[in-house]
């Protein structure tokens, strides 16, 4: 019997037939990567393999490191084994690792998202015999809107509040959901007013722009202070900001958070928001739903997130399906990058 391609070690998933790990969260000597989120690309491996999109952010957040890329599709011999890297969607450079060994091909998908993005490559479904899929937005109640939707929603709260005077200061991820935010109100002709980021959104705009990604213009606070004359602006800040003083600057302001957890009853309340626009970087129950039945596995393993759920809906259809559990699934401190799963939403919103 053939032993499984990826396996579960304490430094994080391992490939034995390749020699490498993926998205490992212990130092290891070969990692791929499938994305620059912190809880997938960490600090400390000796090599690195991710997406060509993904460059510039990698070395953003993990610094000038050992890092090789791919093209979309381009393929590699690790050991004995042929790696791939395809769109996932996610954020910019976001990938799905097809691994082929001697005719069975296993799919990691990392994190990802079915919805359009004009600030990364959209997700590709990849056929193979093993998926291992993330869900952490792995319930029924978990769906989306379109995105023109609710950016409209925001676009419309940050006319209201320039219109009375204050800041709109929305606390979003500041790494993918940041860029999304600002490149899809620019599409959209629906600038109210200059926007200004927070060092942290700064930082990878700055990375984006290098990558070729579009984005408006921005100013950081002083600047916005000394050149816009006190406009009402739209303030793009990291979670970890929230009740910081470098917000005090702008003085009369509206609160908001923008993440898939804003559909959880209850969730703006906690954390006394005035505005929760239910915008998510991942994929919602229908978008895993589709994503599993297009890659044809006969087998799925589902990780970070609400695995229980969707093994028991995949194993009622009567698929192959187990939960492996892994460290994945939201970030700590200055940079709050990836969406955390469940029980997390009551503790801190990031």
């Amino acid at each position: 019997m053939q032993r499984d391609l990826v396996v579960l070690r304490p430094e994080g998933l391992y490939c034995e037939a390749g020699g490498f790990f993926i998205d490992p969260w212990r130092p290891v000597d070969r990692a791929v990567i499938t994305h620059a989120h912190a809880d997938h690309a960490r600090t400390g491996h000796r090599r690195y393999l991710a997406a060509e999109q993904a460059r510039e952010v990698m070395h953003a957040r993990l610094g000038r490191v050992s890092l090789r890329t791919l093209q979309w599709g381009e393929s590699i011999t690790q050991g004995d084994v042929r790696v791939s890297l395809f769109p996932a969607g996610h954020i910019l450079g976001s990938a799905q690792v097809r691994i082929e060994h001697r005719g069975e091909v296993w799919v990691v998908s990392g994190d990802y998202k079915l919805e359009a993005d004009p600030t990364c490559t959209a997700f590709e479904s990849v056929r193979c015999d093993t998926f291992i899929t993330e869900s952490t937005f792995g319930l029924p109640v978990y769906r989306w809107r379109p995105d023109a939707q609710t950016l409209a929603e925001i676009a419309s709260w940050w006319a209201e509040n320039a219109a009375n005077g204050r800041a709109s200061v929305l606390l979003c991820y500041a790494l993918g959901k940041a860029q999304r935010i600002q490149a899809g109100l620019a599409r959209a002709q629906a600038l109210a007013g200059p926007i200004v980021v927070h060092g942290a959104v700064a930082a990878v705009n700055a990375a984006y722009r290098a990558a070729g990604v579009g984005l408006p213009e921005t100013l950081g606070a002083t600047d916005w202070r000394r050149a816009a004359g006190g406009d009402a602006p739209l303030v793009l800040a990291p979670p970890s900001a929230a009740g910081s003083p470098w917000l005090s600057r702008f003085g009369e302001s509206s609160l908001a958070f923008a993440s898939g957890w804003m559909r959880v009853r209850g969730a703006r309340r906690r954390r006394a928001l005035d505005r929760g626009f239910v915008l998510s970087d991942h994929a919602d129950w229908p978008g895993l739903m589709q994503a599993i039945d297009a890659s044809g596995a006969r087998r799925v393993i589902v990780t970070h997130g609400f695995e229980a759920a969707i093994v028991r809906h995949l194993s009622e259809r009567g698929m192959a399906a187990h939960a492996l559990r892994t460290e994945f699934g939201g970030e700590s401190g200055a940079e709050s990058d990836g969406e955390v799963p469940g029980e997390a939403v009551s503790r801190r919103i990031s």
